[in-house]
């Protein structure tokens, strides 16, 4: 299986299944040096954890380096992080091993390798977004030294309990702003390595993410040119920010806006049809621990993806520096 790693020179490959013995990443490229502790990267996963009011899968994720850090500092080679599965359930999945459920990756996976790990969604899994938490806090502190920030927000329902009540689930918007980019102007490159195109991958590769739009996105189709150009304001800055922060493929050094669309949990209570191994269709309700609205953990790992492709970009511009 090929897809498991993401980056140029702030690479990150990440590894584990839902349920089994650990999740984990390893980020290769990270400059000597930078100052990053365990707490660091406790407090990304902290943010990302769903705990029980979300009816979800609820795990302390306590991150273990085990390579690349010493006394506190990055030595430049290769970061080892890993999370251990404590809490898993596999007897959840028992019933559902022969059958393909909606909205999952269970029967595309099957087709395409011959086998699959029910248990979960084996790599196909939600839970798979904690290695890229790590990686990201590990990215979001380097960035920190460049004076760069990635905060998030979200729309999402608040009716948690009448969704639950629903034994049905809920989409919702994340929105994603990165600051500071005064400091990092011409990040991208122009033809395929565009940086929106390469946000766009990173946010797109979250299993859930359906859409994503930079700045005024598809509203723009329905502006006209006049409306649609940033005007400059006699600050420097420009009036309005249209563009999302990005033009050609290359930062303008206003901050960069994008907001990205995440569809319902597919995992729901309530009586579906499914398709089984064997063709026949059958009725089920899918039980275990799963959120009723994935969004506010999403947002945690959009930031950090947006952080690793910002990284990356940041490194490879100082090689294209002479």
């Amino acid at each position: 299986m090929a897809g498991n790693s993401f980056g140029e020179l702030f690479r990150v490959t990440t590894f584990g299944e839902s349920h089994g013995k650990a999740m984990g990443c390893v980020i290769d490229g990270c400059p000597a040096g930078l100052e990053i502790s365990l707490d660091d990267i406790k407090k990304e996963l902290e943010r990302r954890r769903p705990g029980a009011k979300h009816g979800s899968r609820d795990e302390e994720d306590l991150p273990e380096i085990l390579s690349g850090v010493y006394e506190g500092k990055t030595l430049g080679s290769p970061i080892a992080i890993i999370v251990r599965n404590l809490n898993q359930k596999s007897e959840d999945y028992n019933e559902l091993k022969d059958i393909y459920r909606p909205g999952h990756a269970d029967y595309t996976w099957e087709a395409k390798y011959g086998f699959r790990d029910a248990r979960g969604g084996g790599r196909s899994s939600g839970r798979e977004t904690l290695c890229r938490v790590a990686a990201g806090a590990v990215a979001k502190k380097f960035l920190s030294l460049h004076g760069i920030t990635v905060t998030s927000s979200v729309d999402a329902p608040l009716n948690i309990d009448e969704l639950k009540n629903e034994k049905d689930s809920a989409g919702g918007l994340v929105f994603c702003r990165i600051t500071g980019m005064k400091n990092a102007v011409g990040l991208g490159e122009p033809v395929f390595d565009k940086l929106d195109a390469r946000l766009s991958s990173a946010i797109m590769s979250i299993g859930a993410c359906k859409g994503i739009e930079f700045g005024a996105g598809f509203a723009a189709a329905a502006m006209k040119g006049s409306q649609n150009n940033d005007e400059p304001a006699c600050s420097g800055e420009y009036k309005t920010n249209n563009c999302g922060g990005i033009l050609g493929g290359i930062s303008t050094g206003q901050d960069i806006i994008f907001k990205a669309a995440f569809k319902p949990t597919p995992s729901i209570e309530k009586i579906q049809k499914a398709y089984t191994r064997d063709g026949s269709i059958k009725e089920i309700s899918i039980k275990g621990r799963h959120d009723v609205c994935i969004v506010p953990r999403a947002a945690i790992v959009a930031e950090a993806m947006t952080a690793l492709v910002i990284a990356d970009y940041l490194l490879l511009c100082r090689c294209s520096k002479i």
